[in-house]
């Protein structure tokens, strides 16, 4: 189904497939193609209102009885690490951080390959090849950064210890923050918390070049890969058209409903366009 606005792009709905989240539910997104000139002011406006980039679309969620995925967002300037987040940054301190321009490298591909063996053998990834994991990686219209972490050499002795790829995040430079797009790192060191690890790093990065928000995707209310978004202060959830402070996770529930989602031509009405004004179905 597609819905044309007036001097914008197009937005399509996408037929239902079984949820990656929530068991027993179906998901439908809405989305639009993310090209042109003005793709960098599209991505800003569109992540201001819940969208995520994959590629060259932006999508948001649009289940029929469902509206449990809330985009999520940490303020910089007002997030303080607990406790368990300052010694996983304690942890990880010998990490040293690069960002590149977003080319896919054949180290990276090993440890996706690692990663989604051993944490997500059964996701919609698992098949991925390499030509499509440089796709992902490489096929961005607006700027975007590979941020890698390594393990740097260890001194010279019989044993092999060169500098290693420890862990990778595709990350999106908005005009407010760093948006993560997809992260992976090194399975077999559970204790170090690399996922937790790179979230932090990223605040840290998002303080160091003046951007108030680092977006961490869709937390989903009662499932547990999303679970762990929940932990960061600071936390804000698109919830009902407006950014809100996050205080109290179990007021959030995933129930479905035939009247939670409005229909397609009310969203798409509601979607506003990078010059600020209100589209129109």
């Amino acid at each position: 189904m597609r819905h044309t606005l007036p001097l914008a792009p197009q937005f399509y709905v996408t037929a239902p497939q079984p949820c990656p989240y929530l068991a027993r539910r179906m998901e439908r997104k809405l989305f639009t193609a993310l090209s042109g000139d003005h793709a960098q002011t599209l991505n800003d406006s569109l992540s201001k209102q819940g969208f995520r980039r994959s590629q060259n679309v932006l999508y948001r969620p649009s289940c029929t009885e469902c509206s449990a995925c809330l985009s999520a967002r940490i303020r910089v300037a007002d997030f303080t690490p607990s406790k368990s987040q300052r010694r996983t940054l304690r942890r990880n301190r010998h990490l040293q951080r690069e960002a590149t321009s977003p080319w896919a490298t054949e180290d990276q591909y090993a440890l996706f390959r690692r990663y989604l063996d051993n944490r997500h053998a059964d996701g919609g990834m698992a098949d991925m090849d390499i030509f499509e994991f440089a796709a992902m990686i490489e096929e961005t219209p607006i700027r975007s950064r590979v941020v890698e972490y390594t393990t740097p050499p260890g001194p010279p002795g019989p044993a092999d210890h060169k500098r290693s790829l420890t862990a990778v995040c595709l990350t999106d430079v908005l005009d407010d923050g760093l948006s993560m797009v997809y992260s992976f790192y090194e399975p077999d060191l559970p204790a170090a918390g690399l996922g937790t690890y790179i979230i932090l790093d990223h605040v840290a990065l998002a303080r160091e070049t003046g951007l108030p928000y680092v977006y961490l995707g869709y937390w989903v209310p009662g499932s547990s890969k999303m679970g762990y978004k929940a932990n960061f202060s600071a936390l804000e959830v698109y919830h009902r058209g407006q950014w809100r402070d996050m205080t109290d996770p179990a007021a959030y529930e995933a129930e479905t409903h035939p009247l939670s989602v409005d229909p397609i031509a009310e969203q798409v009405a509601r979607i506003n366009l990078p010059d600020g004004h209100p589209t129109k179905a």
